[in-house]
């Protein structure tokens, strides 16, 4: 019965490691589960108009701890700065297009990768359409703004403390989740 039930548990992860971006090989993945579900890929495209930071705390290729886990695997994990950006940043809750349990307090999105996006930040309860496309159904999909912060947000690369995958590209982490090494 257990060698049944492992199996099974077997095929289950090895079905549902098959979602998201195909082009993963077995060593590095470009995404990894979420606290609240599903998966977060990205490629490294940077959104138009997003603007480099003109002095950040982290510079691209330095080395940095994550300190947040707002992703299983992500708390305690070194990390290469790939990209630094002043912007806002977002926490979002919205229910995925592709249906399913609403998302509550997503971390994080900017004011880049939202549709049409105003001239001027947006603020804790108001209504957008997100153009990221950070996790399956979130592309497209009406959410209501939880949060906003203007700061210094870094794409990263890091390997995961749960898993040992590589995380490439990671989209976001905001300076108060590093800390120097």
């Amino acid at each position: 019965m257990k060698k049944k039930l492992l199996y099974l548990s077997a095929a289950a992860m090895v079905i549902l490691s098959g979602c998201g971006d195909d082009t993963n090989s077995d060593k590095e993945v470009n995404h990894e589960e979420m606290n609240h579900g599903g998966s977060h890929s990205s490629s490294g495209e940077v959104p138009e108009g997003l603007k480099e930071a003109t002095n950040p705390t982290f510079e691209v290729g330095s080395k940095a701890t994550i300190t947040d886990d707002h992703m299983k695997g992500m708390k305690d994990a070194e990390a290469t700065i790939v990209g630094a950006y002043d912007t806002t940043v977002y926490t979002i809750s919205y229910t995925p297009t592709t249906g399913g349990e609403k998302v509550e307090d997503h971390k994080w999105i900017i004011h880049e990768e939202i549709k049409d996006a105003a001239a001027d930040p947006y603020e804790a309860g108001d209504e957008v359409i997100v153009e990221a496309d950070h996790m399956e159904g979130m592309k497209g999909a009406t959410a209501i703004i939880d949060s906003a912060e203007q700061t210094t947000v870094y794409m990263v690369d890091y390997t995961s403390t749960d898993s040992g995958e590589e995380v490439k590209n990671h989209k976001w982490v905001t300076e108060s989740e590093l800390s120097a090494e």
